[in-house]
């Protein structure tokens, strides 16, 4: 089968001007610092939902309301994560999709039923349906079936689009002025929701349909092409994260002054207004990655925190709900810190042992395995005279017998 992806160009085809950092003239395959990263996004998601869901803490609870927005930053790693990995790898479609599918869909199915198995214990409804079509991937694309089995796992069905669309893309080559376009259809989008009265098909329409979050994931994959080209400047990293986590501040007002329901709250804006400052905190600790390898969140203790970040995500609402079923929700203060640690130790250690223990192992039990070289089969020495060690004459052939 053709490959999907073709080689990018030499260097020397390439007019645009050099780095004011020059990259390395090898890339590396992984970039850790980005793992690490994936660890702090799943923290803010998880945090806001125990902030709305357990309690509310002083401080942390504020800066996490909107921490919905992790799975903004999710969508747009996802593309420069894939991209950066494909680019100059050429792979069969087929093979890529299967590679996907095994990385995603065991623990995604393995936690819809579990999630299933809580609604029932807790004699909540049991959303069948809507499960069955979360196991292709296919629950956003309906309004009624949009949380699929596990609601955490809704983000996985438009994951499963942008892998279908994946091919195409890198086919396509985005650059700059593609960034530039999704960069912008935020705002457009945002700005569009006012057209639409009825809040809860709004949030359908822009926070969990995939064609709306598609310039998102296409965002991440037009940086890491241009990143690969050198066609980047060099973005410091600090900076950068302190424009994101002031981003995020500025939601806190934004939160008084205006209801959730009102098209113009931070609901949605918090996630369609974040992907450029996402875009530009993956880049920079990406062209960290590749100028000064080691920096701090390339340590074991972050990557490890990120490995398991992904059945973090799919696991931590599932840990909620048979404790708020059996002890409700705790008094303000010290009873809502205790139980929001335990809560975030406890999946957490959950996550951990669903990584190494199924997400991990079915991974590379599911994926493809490359097809061995055939052996190569050396012409066997012809035996020699034992009382001369010279080599006895050639066997005459089957064919010469005949």
């Amino acid at each position: 089968m053709t490959p999907f992806l073709r080689p990018s160009p030499a260097p020397s085809s390439l007019p645009s001007p050099p780095l004011p950092s020059p990259l390395p003239s090898s890339l590396p395959a992984r970039l850790p610092s980005l793992t690490g990263l994936r660890f702090l996004a799943a923290l803010l998601v998880v945090c806001y939902h125990l902030s709305r869901q357990v309690g509310a803490l002083p401080v942390l609870s504020p800066l996490a309301w909107y921490g919905r927005s992790g799975v903004t930053f999710f969508f747009v790693l996802s593309g420069f994560v894939l991209a950066w990995t494909y680019a100059d790898s050429p792979v069969p479609a087929h093979r890529f999709y299967r590679r996907r599918l095994a990385r995603i869909w065991p623990l995604h199915a393995l936690t819809t039923g579990a999630s299933l198995a809580v609604f029932a214990a807790v004699g909540a409804a049991v959303p069948v349906t809507a499960a069955l079509w979360s196991l292709p991937l296919l629950h956003p694309w309906d309004r009624t079936t949009v949380m699929g089995g596990n609601p955490a796992g809704w983000s996985l069905g438009d994951e499963g689009w942008f892998y279908l669309l994946f091919p195409l893309l890198l086919r396509l080559r985005p650059g700059l002025r593609t960034a530039a376009l999704c960069c912008a259809s935020g705002p457009l989008l945002w700005l569009a929701g006012s057209a639409v009265t009825d809040p809860s098909l709004r949030s359908w329409l822009l926070d969990y349909l995939p064609l709306s979050r598609t310039p998102q994931f296409l965002l991440g994959v037009a940086l890491a092409l241009a990143l690969r080209r050198g066609r980047l400047p060099a973005l410091p990293l600090l900076p950068t994260a302190l424009a994101t986590a002031a981003f995020h501040l500025a939601l806190v007002p934004w939160h008084h002054a205006v209801p959730d329901p009102a098209w113009h709250s931070p609901y949605i804006a918090s996630q369609l207004l974040s992907a450029p400052l996402f875009a530009a905190l993956i880049t920079a600790a990406a062209q960290a990655d590749l100028r000064h390898p080691g920096g701090p969140l390339t340590r074991r203790p972050w990557t490890l925190l990120g490995d398991w970040s992904f059945a973090w995500y799919l696991i931590h609402e599932i840990t909620f709900r048979p404790w708020l079923h059996h002890y409700g929700h705790p008094t303000p203060g010290l009873p809502t810190a205790t139980t929001w640690l335990l809560l975030l130790t406890t999946s957490l250690t959950l996550a951990a042992i669903l990584h190494h223990l199924v997400e991990h192992p079915l991974e590379r039990l599911l994926r493809d395995h490359p097809t061995p070289p055939a052996p190569t089969h050396l012409p066997r020495p012809r035996p020699t005279d034992g009382s001369t060690g010279r080599q006895a004459p050639e066997a005459p052939s089957a064919a010469r017998q005949r």
